[in-house]
Formats: C-alpha cells, sequence, structure tokens
C-alpha cells in the first residue's frame, strides 16, 4: 500500500482518497496537523482494518492531495458538507467513521446532520465539545515551517519523547508539511486567537444527547493536544450510547503509539455492535 490513491469528483472538488478491503464500509476522518494526509494518519491501520473492513481515508479538502480552490474558506461546514457529498459519491448508503481529533468533530456534526448516513462512530482523541484551547492545540495550528517548529510538535503529539529524536521521523513530517500548497492552506484555516475555531466545532449539549449511534471514545490519558478530562470524559458521560477506552502512557498519537490494541478495540467495539444490531 502507498500514500498515492484514487481521485473522485465530489461536487466539483478533485478529491483523494484511499481505498481497500471488502465488507462492511469504514470511512476513516484524519487529524488537523501541519502536512497531514489521510495515509499519513491512518498507514499503520491499513493492512490490518482492510481485512475486516471496506476501507475509505478521504483527504478532507484543504488537506493532503484533495484539490484546493482557489480562495476557498475553511470551515466545520465545508469540511462536514465534504465527507457527506463524499459518502454519497462513492454509492455506499451507511458507513461507520472513525474520527481523529479534528475529524472527530467532522464525524460528530455528521452524525448529527444526517444520521441516516453513519451505523457506528469511534472518536479518537476528538474535539467536538465545549472546550479551553490547550497549549498543545495552539502550537500545531499556530505551526511555522521548520525542522525544530517540527520537532516540537512531535514532542507534543507524543508521549514516548524519544520519537522527538528519529530525526527521520522529523523531517518526513516536515517535508510533508512543506509540499506545496499545504501549508498556504493550513495556515488559512486557524488563525489567532484560536480558541473561536475550536469553539465552532463544538455540537450542542442537546446535539451531543440525540446522538442515538453506538458510539466508542478513544483518548491517550497523556494528550497534551486535546485533554481526555476536558473532552472524551465528558463526551462520554452525554452520548447516550457512548463507552470510553482511555490508553496510559499515550499522548495524542494513539493509532502510532498504540497501534495494535487500538486496532483491537476498534475490530471488537464494530463486532460487538453488528452483534447487538442482529439481536
Amino acid at each position: 500500500m502507498v500514500e498515492q490513491g484514487k481521485f473522485i469528483d465530489v461536487k466539483g472538488i478533485r478529491t483523494h482518497y484511499n481505498e481497500a478491503g471488502q465488507g462492511e464500509p469504514l470511512l476513516l476522518i484524519h487529524g488537523s496537523g501541519p502536512g497531514v494526509s489521510a495515509w499519513a494518519n491512518w498507514r499503520l491501520a491499513f493492512p490490518t482494518l482492510s481485512e475486516y473492513y471496506h476501507l475509505y481515508a478521504p483527504d478532507v479538502v484543504g488537506f493532503g492531495y484533495t484539490e484546493r480552490l482557489e480562495n476557498q474558506e475553511y470551515s466545520i461546514d465545508v469540511w462536514v458538507n465534504h465527507m457527506i457529498d463524499f459518502i454519497e459519491t462513492i454509492g455506499e448508503s451507511r458507513v461507520s467513521v472513525i474520527g481523529n481529533s479534528f475529524g472527530g468533530a467532522i464525524a460528530l456534526h455528521l452524525v448529527n446532520r444526517r444520521p441516516d448516513l453513519v451505523n457506528k462512530l469511534i472518536l479518537m482523541g476528538s474535539v467536538g465539545i465545549d472546550s479551553p484551547l490547550s497549549e498543545g492545540l495552539d502550537a500545531v495550528w499556530g505551526y511555522i515551517p521548520g525542522f525544530e517548529n517540527m520537532k516540537k510538535l512531535v514532542k507534543i503529539f507524543a508521549y514516548d519523547q524519544s520519537m522527538a529524536e528519529n530525526d527521520d521521523l522529523v523531517e518526513m513530517r516536515y517535508q510533508s508539511s512543506i509540499q506545496e500548497g499545504f501549508q498556504e492552506a493550513f495556515s488559512s484555516m486557524f488563525p489567532a486567537p484560536r480558541q473561536r475555531h475550536l469553539d465552532a466545532m463544538a455540537l450542542s449539549i442537546d446535539e451531543l444527547k440525540n446522538i442515538r449511534v453506538p458510539v466508542l471514545l478513544i483518548h491517550g490519558r497523556e494528550d497534551k493536544v486535546i485533554p481526555v478530562e476536558e473532552t472524551s470524559w465528558k463526551l462520554a458521560k452525554i452520548i447516550p450510547n457512548a463507552s470510553l477506552h482511555i490508553f496510559p502512557q499515550c499522548g495524542h498519537w494513539v493509532q502510532i503509539e498504540k497501534t495494535e490494541p487500538f486496532l483491537t478495540q476498534v475490530i471488537e467495539f464494530l463486532n460487538r455492535s453488528k452483534a447487538a444490531n442482529l439481536v
């Protein structure tokens, strides 16, 4: 499997996505780090999950290799509509969704607006409820390209601080962030003051209470970007059919630092939910 995937026209937006596997459709929505793409976010999950599910991992408009429209203004509405249109364009009537961080907010808005499109929901280090902007997220959204700046971000993202001493990893993430068009779009999305952008991604308490699909919340206990006590812990107490799993000794990169146990949680949840639906 490689980063270069497929392209599809989604209501006039040439959208890049990675696809693999067969069976129940599973949509994977990436986060909002600098230089992020669907493949960079989900590459470690693809080999295992594609054995069980039909995976779709699109680059949300403004990110990765999806077309960047001239003078595009980015907002949660733009991103959510792009994902709704993507689901309808690929011809799937219903999908389960994994949303990572910023992608979790998109997933929550998606199920709020179009519950008919969603079977089950997995939120990993997700935003989507009123919470204060952390220093970590402020640093991520305020990233200025540079090798040392990227090293600082890796230290924020990861619990294992030795990851920041891996120059190959830092260089790969840095080079990804300076690809043509990537930083220009990214810098336009979350200008200071940044709390307003986080607020715009939050659903109301009543909207969260009305989410009826099964939800699994996954979070790293030491997450410095999206602190668990401000987000997933609150979501777990509000969303009716939500359960929460917290990984110890884990930062914001759950799918990287806890790949195998994370995938085990995902597969068990989707299979358990499937069995419950058959009863």
